[in-house]
C-alpha cells in the first residue's frame, strides 16, 4: 500500500508547477507525511493515557489538527468506519491559503515556545521553519493529502515498512541532480560498519555530516534489537544516544524525518555547518563515544572556515576528519568513509592528517571498497576504523574483491561484506587481507596505500598486434564521429 501511495503522490507532484524534481517530491511528501504521522502518534498517546485513567493534552491545537483541516471525517451510515467529509475538507485556493498563511506560521512558532531542543515540539518548529509549501495548486495538495490520509502508522510493522520506503525515496534522489546522492550511503555498508564498531546502549553516537541520518537510523535499529530493552534503555535510545549536525536544509529535514519514521521521536540533529566550529572550542562535555560518518567528497571550504583547524586545507573531508578525531572521547571508536586518496596523497595537509591519526588513534582496520560502491559516484573509497587514545602499531587491510562490477542494477549487499566482518574479528591474513607494521613504513609521507601483497599478478601484457588492432578500431570510431559532426554543420 505504501509503495503505490508514494508512486501516486509522485505522479500528482509531477504535474505541479512548484515541484520540478525528485528532491522536491521528497521534500513536499515529507511535510505532509510528518503531519499525518504526528496525528497518529498523538492518537496513540491519547489511547494509552485513557487506558491508564490519565488525560492526554494534544500538542497541536484543534484548528490545526489533521482531522480538522486536512481530513475531516464523517461516519458512514450506521457503521463505525469514517470517510472524508468532502463538504468540510478545504481544497483549491482555500486549502493553499490556510496552509501558507495560517498552518506553517503556527507550526513555525513551536521552535521558540519549546522548553528544550530535545522535544518533539522543538522539532516541529524546526521542520516548519526550514520548509515551505511548494505545491502551488491547492487541488494537487488536496490529492496528496487524500493519499497520505490513507496511510496508517499505528503498528511497528507499518512504521518499519514506511521507514524502508522513505529510505528508497532518499536513495532515488541520487539521480535527481542538486547533489541528492550525497545524502545516501549504501545501507549494507552502513550496517557492516556498525557491526564492526559494535556500539552498546549507553554510549553516545555522533555523525557530524548527518545527511539523511542513515548511520544514526541503522545504529538505532542495531541497538534496539541488541537485547530486551528496559524502560530506561528505551528512554536512553530516544533522548541520550544519537546526535548529528547537518549544513543543508533539505538534508536536515530528511534526516529528522527519517529518524522519526524509524522511531526516534525528537532526534538530536542540529541545522548548522559543523566545520564552522573552532576545534579549540570543543571541550570534554562536547565529546562522543562513537563517530559514524561519511563526510562529503570533494567539497571545498573557504579560508575563514579553514582557520578553525590546525591542518589547513580546503578539502572538506580532511577538515571533517580533524573534527571527528577532536570530538571523540578518549577510548572512543569510529567508522568513517573517505576517499582512498587519503591513504597516499603527498600534499602537506594529507601527510599531516595521516600522521595525526596514526599518532593520536589506533587505526586498526582499513576496508578498501571497489569502484561503484556509491552509485553515480566514480570515486574509490575506504572505510577507516579507529580508536582514540593510543598510537597505531599495526593496520589490518581488507580489499573487497567481488568479481563483478557494482552499479545501480547490481548494488553492494551485506553478503558481499560477510567475509570482511568474519575476518576482521581476528584480523587474519587471506587472499584479500593483510597487515602492516606501521614501524616499518619509511619516508616522511607515511604512504598507507592499500596494496594487496596477496593479489595475483595481473594478466600478461597485451601483444603488440592486439594494441595495433585496438588503435585501428578507435581511429575508425573517431573518424565516424567526426563525419557525423561534419554532416550536421
Amino acid at each position: 500500500m505504501f509503495e503505490q501511495t508514494f508512486k501516486n503522490i509522485d505522479d500528482i507532484l509531477h504535474k505541479d508547477a512548484g515541484c520540478g524534481s525528485e528532491l522536491d517530491y521528497v521534500e513536499q511528501t515529507s511535510w505532509v507525511l510528518f503531519l499525518k504521522y504526528l496525528d497518529d502518534l498523538e492518537n496513540d498517546k491519547a489511547t494509552a493515557a485513557e487506558l491508564t485513567g490519565k488525560t492526554y493534552t494534544n500538542i497541536i491545537e484543534k484548528e490545526y489538527q489533521w482531522n480538522s483541516w486536512a481530513a475531516p471525517k464523517k461516519k458512514k451510515d450506521g457503521g463505525e468506519l469514517v470517510e472524508l467529509d468532502h463538504h468540510n475538507a478545504l481544497t483549491g485556493d482555500d486549502l493553499s491559503n490556510f496552509v501558507n498563511i495560517k498552518l506553517f506560521p503556527y507550526l513555525k512558532k513551536f521552535k521558540a515556545d519549546a522548553v528544550s531542543a530535545d522535544t518533539i515540539e522543538y522539532k516541529i518548529g524546526e521542520i516548519f521553519s526550514e520548509l515551505k509549501n511548494r505545491i502551488q495548486s491547492g487541488y494537487n495538495l488536496r490529492e496528496v493529502i487524500n493519499r497520505i490520509d490513507e496511510l496508517r502508522f499505528r503498528t511497528h510493522a507499518e512504521k518499519h515498512e514506511m521507514s524502508h520506503l522513505y529510505e528508497d525515496k532518499i536513495k532515488n534522489m541520487g539521480n535527481a541532480g542538486r547533489n541528492g546522492g550525497e545524502y545516501y550511503t549504501p545501507r549494507p555498508l552502513i550496517k557492516t560498519i556498525i557491526k564492526v564498531v559494535a556500539p552498546t546502549i549507553g554510549q553516545t553516537i555522533y555523525d557530524g555530516a548527518v545527511g539523511s541520518a542513515g548511520f544514526l537510523c541503522e545504529a538505532y535499529d542495531y541497538l534496539r534489537s541488541s537485547k530486551n530493552l528496559t524502560t530506561k534503555d528505551i528512554e536512553t535510545l530516544q533522548k541520550k544516544t544519537f546526535y548529528g549536525k547537518e549544513k543543508k536544509s533539505l538534508a536536515y529535514i530528511i534526516g529528522i524525518m527519517n529518524m522519526i519514521l524509524h522511531g526516534v521521536e525528537a532526534p538530536n540533529i542540529i541545522h548548522t555547518n559543523t566545520l564552522a566550529e573552532n576545534l579549540a572550542d570543543i571541550q570534554e562535555k562536547d565529546r562522543y563515544d562513537i563517530v559514524l560518518a561519511n563526510p562529503p567528497f570533494g567539497g571545498k571550504e573557504r579560508a575563514e572556515v579553514q582557520q578553525n583547524f590546525p591542518i589547513k586545507t580546503g578539502e572538506t573531508a580532511s577538515l571533517f576528519m580533524q573534527h571527528f578525531i577532536k570530538i571523540m572521547k578518549a577510548g572512543g571508536k569510529a567508522g568513517v568513509v573517505i576517499k582512498n586518496t587519503f591513504l597516499s596523497n603527498t600534499d602537506n595537509a594529507s601527510v599531516s592528517l595521516r600522521k595525526l591519526i596514526l599518532e593520536n588513534c589506533n587505526l586498526h582496520t582499513v576496508l578498501d571498497l571497489p569502484g561503484g560502491t556509491f552509485t553515480g559516484a566514480g570515486v574509490k573509497t575506504v572505510v577507516l576504523f579507529f580508536e582514540k587514545g593510543s598510537s597505531t602499531k599495526n593496520i589490518w587491510f581488507y580489499q573487497l574483491n567481488l568479481g563483478r562490477n557494482l552499479g545501480k542494477q547490481n548494488p553492494l549487499n551485506e553478503n558481499d561484506l560477510a567475509d570482511f566482518v568474519a575476518l576482521q574479528k581476528t584480523k587474519a591474513d587471506s587472499p584479500n587481507s593483510w597487515s602492516i607494521d606501521v614501524g616499518t613504513l619509511s619516508g616522511a609521507e607515511v604512504d598507507l596505500s592499500a596494496k594487496n601483497p596477496n593479489k595475483k599478478e595481473e594478466a600478461a601484457l597485451r601483444q603488440p598486434q592486439q594494441i595495433l588492432e585496438e588503435m585501428k578500431a578507435l581511429d575508425e570510431e573517431s573518424a565516424d564521429i567526426l563525419n557525423s559532426i561534419l554532416e550536421l554543420i
